[in-house]
């Protein structure tokens, strides 16, 4: 599945982000809740939800195939 891909993601769903820093996907995230614009995400090492929405551009299912 490649970027933006994505169909609508459900509260629970396992994601990787893509990270403009470092040019690659991160894994360890799950949906929130869908947002105005976005999607929001927990940090599933920590249970902390991320200060910002993430577009489904920059989010791929985590049992997707690494190609980046």
């Amino acid at each position: 599945m490649a970027r933006g891909d994505l169909e609508r993601l459900d509260p629970g769903t396992r994601v990787e982000v893509w990270s403009r820093f470092e040019g690659g996907w991160t894994h360890g995230f799950e949906v929130v809740d869908a947002a105005l614009g976005g999607y929001l995400l927990r940090r599933v090492s920590d249970g902390t939800v991320l200060p910002t929405t993430f577009t489904a551009r920059d989010l791929r299912s985590a049992e997707a195939p690494s190609r980046w």
